[in-house]
């Protein structure tokens, strides 16, 4: 049994095509209707109407990326019951369309948050990359987020006071837009005024009080999720740490084993992304797919190269810190044990070749995660033939 092999499509607007996902080899994408605003519902016929779309292609769709989880359910707003009621009716139609894997994060504010979107690499492709020492020029002297000099060591903030005063004004503009301005499948994208007014709707919401939250969230949904027979999966923190003061709950082994273990409905699942949990040296990855393997039920499969003092880029599928081939083996072991096909995406691919001249959603060029996919596909099988598992 191997992996469903998918590519995350951005809708109609995406400049890459489904004929290209499918010359890439994948059989599937996972999509979102990005048009509809978060917290609003997800209606039938729209789906439906996408879902053909894609079904002409020659491609299907049976995992959503994502259904977003709005603010108010984190933040556990006046709005709330509403809110639910609306995630709720948009699980309803999803399953009444044949989608039975549906992604989500509970990550406030921001989706994953990168300072440079365009790193150029030794070979001259390029890549994403998230520095430390620049996200702290960001917060202590372009937001100037109220406590922000509580949140790093004396070092930190020279190296960052540096930063700031190296960059010329079109830098520091660029460095603002790259971390808050947006990203793609993302509604949210904010002005560094209105960044510090929305951070202040969590000066009360601790980590502790979050998780709270997220556990109120999903046994609000999982029991009709259950009923629906659709996996609801979580998508770990990306960067996995705290960030502008805000808290991340998804970002070890320990923090999703206590929220299977609060919310045991079977509905309730993990996204298992390599590429966020694996900046983390403490995150053993291969090991976290044995043991937390009958919840996964959705894999993104990348590779970061941890840096100093920080630091991470985007490295090749098979490169960096990951440890790949130990982590596609335990992907096998787990779809053999379960005679289960897991879908898989090929994330955060590297802009290259043609794809330098072209304009691309960040981390989503065609040929960086086609170079991905044909990588893990053939790790994958070169894996299962050694273990006597394919003719």
């Amino acid at each position: 049994m191997l992996m469903t092999q998918t590519m995350r499509w951005f809708g109609p607007a995406d400049p890459v095509q489904l004929h290209g996902i499918r010359q890439a080899g994948a059989t599937q994408v996972v999509t979102a209707l990005h048009e509809v605003h978060n917290g609003a519902v997800w209606e039938r016929d729209a789906i439906a109407a996408r879902k053909a779309a894609i079904r002409a292609a020659g491609l299907d769709w049976t995992v959503v990326e994502s259904l977003p989880v709005e603010e108010g359910l984190k933040t556990r707003s006046a709005d709330w019951g509403r809110l639910i009621d609306n995630y709720r009716q948009s699980l309803i139609n999803l399953a009444a369309c044949g989608i039975d894997v549906v992604t989500y994060n509970f990550m406030p504010l921001l989706d994953w948050t990168r300072t440079d979107l365009g790193w150029e690499l030794p070979d001259g492709a390029r890549a994403l990359r998230f520095e430390a020492v620049a996200v702290a020029a960001y917060d202590l002297f372009i937001l100037r987020r109220s406590g922000a000099t509580d949140d790093y060591d004396a070092a930190t903030q020279a190296a960052a006071e540096a930063r700031y005063a190296a960059m010329d004004d079109t830098a520091r503009a660029a460095l603002e837009r790259t971390i808050i301005a947006g990203l793609p499948g993302s509604e949210e994208g904010f002005t560094s005024p209105q960044f510090r007014r929305a951070i202040e709707t969590y000066a009360n919401i601790d980590a502790a009080r979050l998780r709270d939250h997220h556990v109120a969230f999903l046994e609000a949904v999982c029991p009709l999720a259950d009923e629906l027979g659709i996996r609801l999966v979580v998508h770990p923190d990306d960067p996995p740490f705290p960030i502008f003061g805000l808290p991340r709950i998804v970002s070890t082994e320990a923090d999703v084993t206590d929220l299977f273990a609060r919310v045991p409905n079977g509905s309730n699942g993990l996204c298992m992304c390599t590429g966020s949990f694996g900046v983390r040296a403490d995150n053993d990855l291969p090991g976290m797919i044995d043991r937390l393997g009958d919840r996964i039920g959705f894999l993104h499969l990348r590779s970061v190269q941890r840096e100093a003092d920080g630091a991470f880029h985007e490295a090749e599928h098979l490169g960096g810190d990951a440890g790949m081939a130990a982590v596609v083996a335990a992907v096998h072991r787990l779809s053999v044990r379960e005679d289960r096909s897991i879908p898989m995406r090929p994330d955060h691919g590297h802009q290259m070749l043609d794809d330098l001249n072209r304009t691309t959603n960040p981390g989503y060029s065609l040929i960086g995660r086609m170079r991905g996919l044909a990588e893990l596909r053939g790790l994958e099988r070169g894996i299962a033939h050694a273990a006597g598992n394919m003719a």
